[in-house]
């Protein structure tokens, strides 16, 4: 009897103890989350079909996220994702007949600053159960576009130099967008975003002014191909045509679903913590003061 008793009493000490570290942890503040999400890309440019707003090319990503007060964030993301084009998918026949494609797998660093449209409350998770939120930063862009050769083999682009011009895989991009935010736990959210990102180069898709001739390319046949797949051998070859617009550099877009979790751990935790720790404010109760 004794010994069932001394069982009791340990499973209901062990109990007490658990709930009490949980009761703590529940309520330690979490100024960090960790997010990672799963969406669509799609490619603006000299290869990009007008009606495709939105376009079913995979994308993950993978982000941390801190933030500064109860309204504004501050976010370092990185994304995977792949982007493509192709003239035969086009309406026109200017499109059809200049017969380029491409393909590319991409990553970009970001830093994006966040603003909500309602402030949370003054602990994690008494934040709403709904929020909106802004956001627009700076980041990198690692890019390579490629294209299948008549043996079906995919070939970078930009060693070719298939418009007689030089360019860098990596670009300077500005994303910005907006994205919903809903609470399901104390620790977790579900974000829906999409987020435009203007880039500064017009060679995503190794597509921006016009033919070289095949002249220029000094017999190198795997150049000379990919440089001028225009259908007319007529126009095969000429120098100067048109092969796409400089006016306009090439854009993309990422439309994502994210699962954001509030880790464990507090970037100046110690100050955070102030709210727990003060003492109530006493008050009077049929003429006396009590605490």
């Amino acid at each position: 009897m004794g010994k069932v008793a001394g069982t009791i009493i340990l499973l209901m000490t062990i109990s007490t103890l658990i709930e009490a570290q949980s009761f703590y942890a529940a309520r330690r503040e979490r100024s960090l989350i960790l997010s990672a999400g799963l969406g669509t890309s799609t490619y603006y440019g000299d290869l990009a079909n007008s009606n495709a707003y939105i376009k079913a090319e995979p994308n993950i990503n993978a982000a941390l996220e801190y933030y500064l007060s109860r309204r504004i964030g501050a976010r370092v993301e990185l994304n995977w994702f792949t982007l493509a084009g192709n003239d035969k998918d086009a309406s026109g026949g200017g499109r059809i007949e200049r017969n380029l494609s491409f393909q590319s797998s991409n990553f970009e660093l970001s830093a994006v600053g966040i603003v909500n449209l309602f402030t949370h409350g003054d602990r994690y998770y008494r934040r709403p159960g709904f929020n909106v939120y802004g956001f627009a930063g700076i980041g990198l862009l690692y890019f390579n576009p490629k294209a299948t050769d008549q043996l079906g083999s995919s070939v970078a682009l930009q060693p070719l130099k298939t418009e007689g011009v030089s360019y860098s895989l990596v670009t300077t991009v500005l994303p910005y967008g907006l994205g919903v935010r809903f609470k399901v736990s104390p620790v977790f959210n579900l974000a829906i975003e999409a987020g435009f990102r203007k880039t500064f180069t017009d060679y995503l898709d190794d597509v921006s002014t016009t033919y070289p001739g095949a002249a220029s390319f000094n017999g190198d046949a795997q150049a000379i191909f990919f440089s001028d797949r225009r259908v007319d051998p007529a126009k095969s070859g000429t120098v100067g045509g048109i092969r796409g617009n400089p006016d306009n550099l090439d854009s993309y877009m990422l439309l994502n679903a994210k699962v954001e979790y509030y880790l464990p751990w507090s970037i100046g935790g110690s100050d955070r913590r102030k709210t727990y720790s003060k003492k109530r404010k006493s008050f009077k109760y049929n003429g006396k003061r009590r605490k």
